[in-house]
Formats: C-alpha cells, sequence, structure tokens
C-alpha cells in the first residue's frame, strides 16, 4: 500500500540557529531540537541528560495522601494487603513492582491477576470473591478499576477496601473507593497526565517513601519495570515518563532485576545496550505471552524472582508460551485475510469486522493489529467466548476508535479502550448488524486522508552530511516513543551503488549502498525489511527517493552507520 510522505515544518530559523550555536551542533541537529519544542540550550540539555530531581512531587495527584495513610494503618493493623492487576506487560510490571517493594518492608500480602478468559480485563467479581474468603481487607488495584463502579461497591458490601491506580480515562463517575490516584481525572492537577499504570504505581512508592522517610534511591532499581511498562504501553516519551524510561533503560542495561535478566538472556539480548525497541519487540512480548496462554501470575512470579535458576527455568517456559503465541497469530492473521480477500462486501469497506468462533482469544488484539496494518481501516476481530462475541478493535491516526464503538453501544454487552484500542462483547446474534452499523458509522466520520498510511518526517537530508559525530549527536534523543519519535529523513534522487540484494530466509528484505545519483561519494550500507518488490527497479540503477532512519548496526563485534529504510518511491 502506497504511503502518504509529510515532511514536518521546519522549526523558526533564528531559534535554530541561536541554539545550534549555543550547543556547537550541526543546524539539522537543532532543528530537530526545536521540532520537539526544545528552544533554549538549558531545556536542550535537560533533554538530552534527564535529571530524577526533575519529578513530581506524587502528593499532587489526587488522593495520594488518603492512599498512603491506608496503606500504612493496613501495615501498622497487619492487615493483609492484595496486589492486583491485569495480565497485560502494564499491568504485570505494575504488580511486580509495588508487591517487590512491599516485599521488603512487610509480609502480610500477596498478589493477584486476573484470568484473561474467566474474567477479562479489570477488577472482577471472582478476584473480589477471592479476596474476602482469604481476608484481605485492602486491594490495591494497579492498571484498572478507574470504571469498576460496581465491582468496587460489591467488594464494599463484602468488608473489602481498594486503593485504585490507574491511567486510563474515567468515566463522569468514579468508583467509590478508599482513593483513586489516576491523574487523568478531572479533579486531578497533576501536572503530567501520560504516566503509564506502573508509572502511578511507582509515584505511589514514591510518595510512601516520603512519608515513611525510606530513601529515594532504594526506588531506583525498580525502575527497569517503569521502563518496560512505558515502551510496552506505548505512553509518550515525554515529561516524567522520559525521565522514569532514561534511568529505566539505564537500570535495564546496567542492573536489572533477576527476572528481567532471565529475559534478556533468553531473548540473547545480553551483549549490546538494551533499546526501547527491543523492549516492544523481545521483552514485552514474552511477558505478554504469559497472560495470553496460560496465566499472567507466571510473568509477575517471574519478574519478581529472586533466585536466578528458578528464573532462568520459568523464561525459558514463558519464551515457549511467545513461540506458540507467534505460532497462532500467524495462523489466525492469515485465515482472517483470506476470509476478507475472498470476499467483495468485507474487502471493499472502509471498516473491517472479522469473526471465528474458533480463534483463540489471547491473539485477536495482535491480529487486529496485523489487518490494520494490511488496509489501514478501522478493525475489529472477533471470536467466542462464554456463549458470546468478545473482540479487540484497532485504528488508524487521527480516527476516534472509541467514539465509534460508542455510537453502537446498543449493540453490545459492554465496551472500554480508547482512541487508537479497545476492547468489545456482545451477543453472537448481533454481529451482522454491529458490521452494518460500525461501517455506517466509520464511513461518515473517517476522511479520506484519513484512509492512507502516512509517513511523517522530520526534514530532507543529503547522504553526505551523514557522519558518526552527527550520529553520536542524534543518538542522544533517546530514549525514542510517542512524542519523541526516532527522527526521519527523506533523500532525493538516490540510486544503488550495484551491489544491492535481497536476503532473509525468502529473500524479502534488501541490503543495499545508496548513494545519490551523479555524486562521487561513499555509498552508505542500507536495510530494507519486507521491500524486495523494489528490487528489480533499483537493480535496473533507475533513481528513487527514500524514507529512513539513522542507526549503528553491530554485527560481529564490528559497528557501522547504516539507514534503516521506512519506505521507497520509486522515479
Amino acid at each position: 500500500m502506497d504511503k502518504k510522505w509529510v515532511i514536518k515544518e521546519k522549526g523558526d530559523i533564528v531559534i535554530t540557529e541561536q541554539l545550534a550555536k549555543s550547543l556547537e551542533i550541526d543546524s539539522k541537529l537543532a532543528n530537530l531540537l526545536v521540532q520537539r519544542g526544545i528552544h533554549a540550550p538549558d531545556e536542550a540539555r535537560s533533554f538530552f541528560t534527564p535529571d530524577l530531581s526533575g519529578l513530581h512531587d506524587p502528593f499532587l495527584m489526587k488522593d495520594m495522601n488518603k492512599a498512603v495513610d491506608r496503606i500504612s494503618s493496613a501495615i501498622g493493623r497487619n492487615e493483609k494487603i492484595l496486589i492486583y492487576g491485569d495480565y497485560d506487560v502494564d499491568g504485570t510490571t505494575s504488580v511486580a513492582l509495588v508487591y517487590s517493594f512491599f516485599k521488603t518492608i512487610y509480609s502480610n500480602l500477596d498478589f493477584y491477576i486476573p484470568d484473561r478468559y474467566e474474567e477479562g480485563y479489570g477488577i472482577s467479581y471472582k478476584g473480589i470473591d477471592w479476596a474476602a474468603e482469604n481476608n484481605f481487607s485492602l486491594i490495591i488495584a494497579l492498571d484498572c478499576g478507574i470504571k469498576a463502579v460496581e465491582q468496587i461497591d460489591y467488594a464494599t458490601g463484602k468488608g473489602v477496601e481498594f486503593i485504585i491506580c490507574d491511567h486510563h480515562l474515567p468515566d463522569e463517575k468514579i468508583p467509590d473507593a478508599t482513593a483513586i490516584l489516576d491523574p487523568k481525572r478531572v479533579d486531578c492537577n497533576y501536572p503530567f497526565k501520560e504516566l503509564s499504570g506502573c508509572g502511578v504505581g511507582f509515584k505511589l512508592l514514591q510518595a510512601y517513601s516520603i512519608i515513611n522517610e525510606i530513601p529515594f534511591s532504594v526506588l531506583v532499581p525498580y525502575l527497569d519495570l517503569v521502563a518496560v511498562s512505558i515502551a510496552s504501553d506505548i505512553v509518550p516519551v515525554t515529561g516524567e515518563n522520559r525521565m522514569l524510561a532514561y534511568y529505566g533503560l539505564r537500570q535495564l542495561n546496567e542492573n536489572p532485576g533477576t527476572g528481567l535478566k532471565a529475559i534478556i538472556s533468553e531473548a540473547n539480548m545480553g551483549k549490546r545496550e538494551i533499546r526501547i525497541g527491543d523492549i516492544i519487540f523481545k521483552i514485552g512480548p514474552r511477558i505478554n505471552a504469559a497472560g495470553r496462554i496460560e496465566s499472567g501470575k507466571k510473568a509477575v512470579e517471574l519478574l519478581t524472582a529472586k533466585d536466578s535458576d528458578l528464573a532462568y527455568k520459568m523464561s525459558k517456559k514463558i519464551n515457549d508460551f511467545n513461540v506458540e503465541r507467534r505460532k497462532i497469530d500467524q495462523n489466525i492473521t492469515r485465515e482472517a485475510l483470506q476470509m476478507i480477500s475472498s470476499d467483495p462486501k468485507l474487502e471493499n469497506t472502509k471498516s473491517t469486522v472479522v469473526y471465528d468462533p474458533g480463534w483463540h482469544k489471547g491473539v485477536i488484539g495482535i491480529v487486529a493489529s496485523r489487518l490494520t496494518e494490511t488496509y489501514y481501516r478501522p478493525t475489529v476481530v472477533l471470536t467466542e467466548s462464554d456463549g458470546l462475541a468478545t473482540g479487540s478493535a484497532r485504528s488508524v491516526l487521527g480516527f476516534d476508535l472509541y467514539k465509534a464503538i460508542n455510537a453502537c453501544s446498543d449493540l453490545l454487552e459492554n465496551f472500554g479502550g480508547h482512541m487508537y484500542a479497545a476492547g468489545l462483547t456482545m451477543k453472537k446474534e448481533n454481529i451482522p448488524l454491529f458490521r452494518q452499523r460500525f461501517e455506517e458509522v466509520v464511513s461518515k466520520t473517517i476522511l479520506d486522508d484519513q484512509l492512507i498510511p502516512r509517513i511523517e518526517m522530520d526534514m530532507e537530508f543529503n547522504l553526505e552530511d551523514i557522519s558518526e559525530d552527527f550520529y553520536n549527536i542524534l543518538d542522544k534523543f533517546q530514549p525514542f516513543g510517542p512524542g519523541n519519535m526516532s527522527p526521519l529523513f527523506v533523500s532525493r534522487n538516490i540510486c544503488d551503488s550495484g551491489n544491492g540484494r535481497a536476503v532473509g530466509s525468502t529473500g524479502e528484505h534488501l541490503k543495499l549502498e545508496l548513494i545519490e545519483k551523479d555524486k562521487s561519494v561513499k555509498a552508505v550500507s542500507a536495510i530494507a525489511f519486507n521491500m524486495s518488490n523494489h528490487l528489480g527497479h533499483i537493480k535496473e540503477g533507475k533513481p528513487f527517493d527514500v524514507c529512513y532512519s539513522i542507526e549503528m548496526n553491530e554485527f560481529r563485534g564490528e559497528s557501522n552507520l547504516q539507514l534503516n529504510v521506512k519506505d521507497i518511491k520509486e522515479k
């Protein structure tokens, strides 16, 4: 599918030149800073070297005093405390973080992860019953709970109190819990609104430590878990998240927790620097696989493990889960693509809604993402669970999926989510009408431009300007993520030196040596994943435009600059 290229507007020229002069850097690098809202040398220095002293006062968060007081009283009275969280990466890292911290100072606590298939997301009645039956009087819920109005009332009737630590958007009515920590509460004045669920949990620990005079240095080793949550939950890597991710990555590389160290080893990442992308594509999926295939509890057991031998055995098991998950989602994706391509009614629409009762519930979110990548339109993938159709939905840039699903709410048993991802459940007989209604809503509200995938690039660039000095400063823009994406460049009228070839097990990728046409400069190495369809044009020596990021490729102990090609436009 052709992609629309959009080049960002350049930063203010005067500010850019002043910044370049003050920092003694290339004006192109200064422009990248200005495009990211950094206009002064002091701001740039803080950007390049974040400082944890810049973290906000945790007591600025609504209900923080209530939460700390309730935990302190529970510990003082030796009450049983249950740490509760969802089975995804953000939920399991949140539980591992809070449980591990309190376990060092208090023994009368346990953790609980709901079963994906029996209980689903969020706070479950089964979990509340289990807590009550086992005499837990306080539950600290992480990465969930902000919409659990009825569940919290039910828990109150059972004598179980809740402290909710969430980061999702609340409804108009919030639960009647003992304390609700959520920076997205309309009545919460906390300065940074984009914390991950694990990030909210970290602020709770920060506040508890302040009141109990526990040094902040005690919290730093847990930042590896926070970094994993930030990367995996795809929250903006700006503001407080940037500080937490920066130092969390340092912890992950220098001295990760026993469980994460085992995952890193199992994923063969032990000999190089781990970055946000490694978490997203290697660490996060392994943690997620436990909840998709068996139980998210396995992930928490690994993340809280202290014994290295046990951790390595558990990481191998979780890696097996991930291999199984990959096979399942590949098969279902293939079936779904075949279902769409063989049915003109499904193929020629502005949305996708597919259903098969035999599909594995644990991977349909991944499948929805893959279908969205292929057809680039709002997508819902449904399977059967407990006699109902349940599924996951994914959106495209700029389209509010949650609002579209809400317009079909009378056909649903329940739903939740946000602009770009959602979950939903309906009666099976409502699927045809939902498909029709959802298509009608999408067709009326989506812009044609939103149905075309776009690549937003920072600036045009000459290959001859690429150097190790340039890259070394560019590398300081890390960690990358939403709000601070890896800079993308575009170069025009490019050719291959003649050594370009297909690589990969099926020849699906391209290994290229790029030069600017009619310029006698050194060729720049490049890799283009899944772009072998351009090989014929390139081998004929024809020019093309190329969009790419700049990276350092490490292979067999040697390092060299390499372009990671994101798109090619033939001329």
